[in-house]
């Protein structure tokens, strides 16, 4: 199994596989937004931005796929964008659960270097508040499903970048 895990991930179709579930989040989110009318909090704005970061990741990946050193390089940086996506997703759940005490205000946050809500404002403009986040199916939240698809790319990332840097 290992093996064959190895080939998938030193292949072509890993990130290929990793632009698909980027440019998947993305359309779910912004069908949430401008077809059922849920506006994104700061903290959804922030999980765009590093699932936006695996699509450039899974882009670079391709393009670079016969380079082993680009090909570890490219997916460290996934591991540091799964943990950013980690951490993100951790912080929309625990507001939205009461495990913390805390709340965001209507600006990004982004620095005007990063200016993104400026410069993308129909993909990355915080509308609303955090304290909830809408259902998905089967009365999932999407925070819920944030923080599982979060854990399963930090699981991924690292078994890649593992494989990866093990010669072949």
């Amino acid at each position: 199994m290992f093996n064959t895990l190895n080939c998938f991930f030193r292949s072509p179709w890993y990130w290929l596989a990793m632009i698909f579930a980027g440019m998947t989040m993305e359309c779910i989110a912004l069908y949430y937004q401008y077809v059922l009318n849920y506006g994104p909090c700061v903290l959804c704005i922030h999980v765009r931005i590093w699932v936006m970061a695996f699509i450039l990741l899974g882009i670079l990946g391709l393009l670079g796929h016969k380079s082993r050193p680009m090909n570890i390089l490219i997916s460290l940086l996934t591991v540091v964008a799964a943990v950013g996506l980690t951490e993100r997703s951790w912080m929309t759940f625990a507001i939205e659960r009461n495990l913390i005490e805390g709340s965001c205000t209507m600006g990004s946050g982004l620095p005007d270097w990063f200016a993104l809500d400026r410069w993308f404002p129909a993909m990355f403009e915080p509308w609303e508040l955090c304290g909830w986040t809408p259902e998905l199916l089967f009365g999932i939240t999407m925070a819920e499903a944030l923080l599982v698809t979060s854990a399963i790319a930090v699981i991924t990332t690292l078994l890649a970048t593992f494989s990866l840097y093990r010669k072949a």
